[in-house]
């Protein structure tokens, strides 16, 4: 069982709202979101409602102000709990939109895609098992995006505006 609590405030002030699953609208619940609190499993926390917009990935752990999980503002409106998953992790990313061009499966983590794939762009991808996070820039940065097992035929379908991910990390519990 997960828990997040959102503050209005730096430093976990203001008015607060606990949650225990997914939430697709927190815009009744408050008004902008300074600190947030992951007291138990990991979370994808988004900016817009119906987990649209960026997307910022927490771990247990406390989070003092916007900046600490990377976020560009203090905008948070919806978030998404993800399942822990104990098993392996498996995706294969390919060069070109459905599932073609050059391809490389990943089981483990990667801090520069183009090190290893000499590609900064991935237009498709299929994640077989685990959940995953693509990352814009190197070494883990910039917009993040969670993938869940299943077929991505295009960025599009991962809720990216371009091809570009320069790095890749499982969730791992």
């Amino acid at each position: 069982m997960g828990k997040i609590i959102f503050y209005e405030d730096k430093n976990f002030l203001g008015r607060s709202y606990e949650c225990n699953s997914d939430c697709a609208d927190l815009h009744s619940r408050f008004s902008r979101c300074n600190s947030i609190r992951v007291e138990n499993g990991s979370w994808m926390v988004y900016e817009r409602p119906h987990f649209i917009g960026y997307q910022y990935f927490l771990r247990q752990g406390e989070y003092a102000d916007y900046q600490r999980w990377m976020g560009f503002n203090d905008c948070v409106q919806s978030c998404q709990m993800i399942p822990q998953h104990k098993g392996a992790n498996r995706m294969i990313i390919y060069e070109r939109p459905d599932f073609s061009g050059q391809m490389m499966e990943f089981t483990d983590d990667c801090p520069s895609l183009s090190d290893s794939f000499h590609y900064n762009d991935i237009h498709s991808c299929n994640v077989q098992e685990g959940y995953w996070i693509l990352y814009e820039h190197p070494n883990y940065r910039g917009r993040q995006y969670l993938l869940r097992p299943g077929e991505y035929r295009r960025y599009s379908d991962w809720g990216a505006l371009s091809s570009r991910v320069s790095s890749l990390r499982r969730i791992t519990v």
